[in-house]
C-alpha cells in the first residue's frame, strides 16, 4: 500500500534507481532524454524532471549543462532503494520467481511419483484384498463410450463401484455419476471377487 500512495515522480525515481542497481543503466552512462523517459513511463516531462531531481539530491546521478544526466553511483542507488521498506529490487523478484517455479516443478514431479506408487500398490494388492481397486481398460469398440456412469447403471449391472478414472495419464478420483466413459479410459473399480468378470462382460457387450 505504501507504493500506491507515492507520487508518480517518486515511483519513477525508485524504478530508475532499481535499474541502476541492476546495472541496466551503468555508472558513467547518460540517462536517456526526458521526453523518451516520459513516453516510457507515460507521464509528462515535468514528472520525469522531478524524478531526476530526486536522484540528483541523493547523488545517484549528476546533471551538467551540455553533458546531460550522467549516472554517478550504483552504491547510492542501493541505499536509496533500501529506504523504502517493502520495496524489492527487480533482481530479487526474479530470483524469488525462479525459486517458486523450481519448487512447483519439484512438487509436480513428487506428486506424479506418489501417484505411480499408489497405482502400483493397488496392482500388487488386487488379488489379496477385495477392497483394492481392479483396473479395466475401455476398448475403442465399447458400445458404452460417451455414456455417463449414471446412465450405465454401472453398480446395478456389475456390482462394482468406480472409484477412479485414469485418462491420458491423469487420475480422477470419485468421478461421480455424471462422468462419461471414453476410449482407452482405465476404470478403477471396487467390488467382490466376481466383479472383474462381470465388468469385463459388461464392457465387452
Amino acid at each position: 500500500m505504501q507504493q500506491a500512495k507515492m507520487p508518480a515522480y517518486e515511483r519513477i525515481a525508485i524504478d530508475i534507481a532499481n535499474r541502476i542497481y541492476d546495472e541496466k543503466f551503468k555508472v558513467g552512462e547518460k540517462i536517456r532524454g526526458r521526453s523518451t523517459l516520459a513516453s516510457e513511463y507515460n507521464v509528462s516531462p515535468e514528472t520525469v524532471r522531478k524524478a531526476i531531481k530526486i536522484l540528483e539530491d541523493v547523488e545517484i546521478v549528476q546533471s551538467t549543462k551540455g553533458s546531460g544526466v550522467v549516472i554517478s553511483s550504483r552504491e547510492n542507488a542501493f541505499k536509496y532503494i533500501k529506504r523504502f521498506s517493502g520495496l524489492t529490487t527487480m533482481k530479487e523478484l526474479e530470483i524469488q520467481m525462479r525459486t517458486l517455479i523450481s519448487e512447483r516443478e519439484r512438487l509436480d514431479e513428487e506428486l506424479g511419483q506418489t501417484l505411480e506408487k499408489m497405482i502400483d500398490f493397488t496392482r500388487k494388492l488386487r488379488h489379496t484384498n477385495p477392497l483394492s481397486p481392479i483396473e479395466v481398460e475401455i476398448p475403442a469398440t465399447c458400445i458404452h463410450i460417451g455414456k455417463t456412469i449414471g446412465e450405465l447403471m454401472f453398480w446395478q449391472n456389475t456390482g462394482g463401484t468406480i472409484v477412479g478414472i485414469k485418462r491420458k495419464g491423469e487420475l480422477t478420483l470419485s468421478p461421480g455419476p455424471y462422468a462419461s466413459i471414453q476410449p482407452e479410459d482405465v476404470l478403477l473399480i471396487i467390488g467382490d471377487e466376481k466383479t472383474y468378470e462381470r465388468v469385463v462382460h459388461f464392457i465387452g457387450e
